[in-house]
């Protein structure tokens, strides 16, 4: 009892709380239904078991299922590895070069940023995916990135039994006319009497997960090339975006230097190595990393914290002048702005009239932004920001957007 007690501890029963998300409620009810149904017509209605195909067959269809559930739960429940609480370089000085979570009370490890749905600094943080209630980072990228090749072949085979199936039960059921295509589910099949009829409700529920099946290999399977893609060149998502936003800073202050990313090692096969492993444990304490030899452990978040200036900078005061309820599509805002509602999970932050915000980018009919808090605010908070609509607020005179620049760049004009 004592042992069983110190492998099921509190922490473990506490992760299963991420199964009660919309996310892995829909992603696993996919896997059942296509994984189920393909079992079911592969026995009754396509391959019966007493043949070594269907033996085989099956075998597949298990083994699909399984590894498909083992690298998903491995991505939920591994989790991406959080940066330590209170965290901080070993050499003091460093830390100018690094970015300070107060929520966390530690400073941001290089590649690691802050997860507001997780509520802790992710190392080597990608995104958060939405499907497996958690982030996708450093120790579980491997698991999440098998999961999204595994899940469109296994649903790959599951499609071609559901069609196999249809086709071989609705053969001799088809009569086409000069204008008539007509299908009598009463008419015996050619080969003899399966057990369970082959009926409109199993037609239906197959037809239904043929749909699911191939909907999740498009689906799932673009999400695998661009998670390989950034895998090849030993990047995240978020850095991709990085990167980007360096060659902008750039060009818009016409600068002479170029940006470097600093983890590329140069050759695909060594990115692919340092995401998947043999021993499934991947490369390194996910604090410290491997570097070009022209670059150094900071490149990156020295970047990062010139974004941060240059982002100050562009900022925008904005003043509410009317009040909003922090829903996200709002119906008394316009039909244009309920249409346009951004498609993430980012938050909407609920505005009073007279409130100060200070915008850092937007849509056509929505800002993203920081609410300027005031004394009044509980010390508790450190930052309220999200997007907002654009017809709640109006420019601030003064606060123009500024065409100061900062320190040692100079501005594109």
């Amino acid at each position: 009892m004592g042992t069983f007690c110190s492998v099921v501890k509190f922490e473990n029963l506490q992760e299963l709380k991420r199964l009660c998300h919309w996310g892995p409620i829909i992603a696993l009810g996919v896997i059942a239904i296509c994984s189920t149904m393909a079992m079911i017509d592969s026995v009754l209605w396509y391959w019966p078991l007493h043949t070594t195909g269907g033996s085989v067959n099956f075998i597949m269809l298990i083994n699909w299922t399984v590894m498909i559930l083992y690298n998903y739960f491995n991505a939920m429940f591994v989790g991406p590895g959080f940066v330590p609480l209170g965290w901080k370089p070993k050499n003091s000085q460093d830390s100018v070069y690094l970015q300070y979570c107060k929520v966390c009370q530690a400073y941001k490890a290089p590649r690691s940023h802050h997860c507001r749905k997780c509520n802790r600094c992710v190392m080597k943080m990608d995104h958060h995916c939405p499907w497996i209630n958690n982030c996708c980072g450093y120790q579980n990228h491997a698991s999440f990135t098998l999961f999204l090749l595994l899940a469109p072949l296994g649903c790959i085979h599951a499609a071609f039994i559901f069609v196999m199936t249809m086709y071989t039960q609705l053969y001799n059921r088809l009569s086409f006319g000069w204008n008539t295509v007509k299908i009598d589910m009463s008419a015996a099949r050619r080969d003899p009497l399966p057990i369970i009829p082959f009926g409109l409700a199993a037609f239906a529920a197959t037809l239904f997960a043929l749909g699911l099946a191939l909907g999740t290999t498009i689906a799932v399977g673009m999400l695998f090339f661009i998670q390989m893609k950034i895998i090849l060149r030993n990047k995240t998502s978020i850095e991709s975006w990085i990167e980007e936003k360096a060659k902008d800073r750039i060009q818009y202050y016409q600068l002479d230097d170029d940006f470097v990313f600093p983890y590329d090692m140069g050759s695909r096969w060594k990115n692919f190595k340092q995401v998947f492993t043999w021993s499934g444990v991947p490369e390194g304490d996910g604090l410290d990393w491997p570097v070009r030899e022209d670059c150094h452990q900071y490149s990156l978040t020295i970047e990062q914290l010139k974004q941060k200036a240059d982002k100050r900078v562009r900022s925008v005061r904005y003043k509410v002048i009317e009040d909003y309820s922090g829903t996200c599509c709002p119906l008394n805002r316009g039909i244009k702005t309920f249409f346009t509602s951004p498609c993430t999970e980012e938050p909407r932050i609920r505005l009073q009239k007279g409130e100060f915000i200070l915008a850092t980018r937007g849509l056509r009919y929505w800002l993203y932004g920081d609410k300027i808090l005031d004394d009044s605010v509980l010390e508790g908070v450190s930052r309220i920001r999200g997007w907002f609509p654009r017809n709640c607020v109006e420019k601030c005179p003064c606060d123009a957007e500024t065409d100061q620049a900062p320190e040692g760049e100079k501005k594109n004009r």
